[in-house]
């Protein structure tokens, strides 16, 4: 390319105009596909702004939960969420394990504190649910604390919502192959290597244990007070604007779609679990 290409080509409506005629060029689609991501990005964070200056007018309390396998996209979707929300009014919530202190008190008595205030927003990267899949299935909790865990749970969400704190459950389904193909690459990447843990080398050998207690967790779980929402994440652009929409759907805020008219979430991708349904997430 000579000084001439960027005469022709200086504003950006002009490349992007010369990128879409280079149809057969990989590269050049990949460059597009990319900004057109960006550019759908932006205008779900500025309604997710919107959201959250009528979350703090209103004082409404909201908790997303965000589970799912290891490298399934949670905390690279929470930072979208988050990224040009106000600091001062969203929380995100990612839990070490238990002290000794907190390991002889009431399972949810260290969530409940992280739950939000009146004006809040709070993102969970791993909740409560931790008992329901990673525990049991890692060995971290007996099977006594396991049940009631599971008995307890849905009474401690329906309160939650009788307190009129909103409470949504993402579980970002993956699939085994893509799983894999994740840790290699953060294995392989400087910078990532530190997200790679003793659990996530787990991931791959205890696949099925982990099939059994994901879906031992949606059968008993799911409510209509407090239903599971099922986001296929194997493309992980995807699963950020498709979760990020299913969020904003979910309230009617003030200038409700002024910056993106349309958030009606694509059924391919998201979806409410269903007790007959096959899941795909084996």
């Amino acid at each position: 390319m000579d000084i001439d290409f960027f005469e022709k080509h200086k504003t950006r409506e002009a490349l992007i105009n010369y990128l879409k005629a280079q149809q057969d060029n990989a590269l050049y689609q990949k460059v597009l596909d990319q900004y057109a991501y960006e550019n759908e990005l932006q205008l779900l964070q500025a309604e997710l702004v919107s959201l959250q200056q009528w979350v703090q007018r209103e004082g409404k309390k909201i908790a997303v939960l965000f589970e799912g396998r290891d490298a399934s996209g949670k905390g690279g979707t929470i930072k979208r969420f988050a990224e040009h929300l106000n600091p001062r009014y969203i929380r995100v919530v990612a839990l070490n394990k238990p002290t000794e202190i907190e390991k002889q008190q009431w399972y949810f008595n260290r969530y409940i504190k992280k739950l939000p205030n009146a004006g809040e927003i709070v993102f969970f990267d791993r909740s409560w649910y931790n008992r329901a899949v990673v525990e049991p299935v890692m060995g971290f909790c007996t099977k006594e604390q396991y049940e009631r865990f599971m008995t307890q749970v849905s009474e401690f969400e329906h309160m939650l919502y009788e307190s009129d704190t909103k409470v949504i459950k993402f579980w970002f389904s993956i699939d085994k192959d893509i799983q894999q193909e994740r840790f290699t690459s953060r294995l392989n990447n400087n910078l990532k290597k530190w997200k790679f843990s003793p659990v996530d080398q787990k991931g791959q050998e205890l696949w099925d244990s982990f099939t059994y207690y994901k879906e031992q967790m949606f059968s008993r779980t799911h409510h209509t007070f407090s239903p599971w929402i099922i986001v296929k994440s194997n493309d992980k652009k995807a699963a950020r604007l498709e979760s990020i929409k299913y969020v904003l759907s979910q309230f009617e805020y003030d200038e409700k779609g002024e910056n993106y008219p349309s958030l009606f979430t694509d059924p391919n991708i998201v979806d409410r679990f269903f007790r007959m349904a096959k899941q795909n997430d084996s």
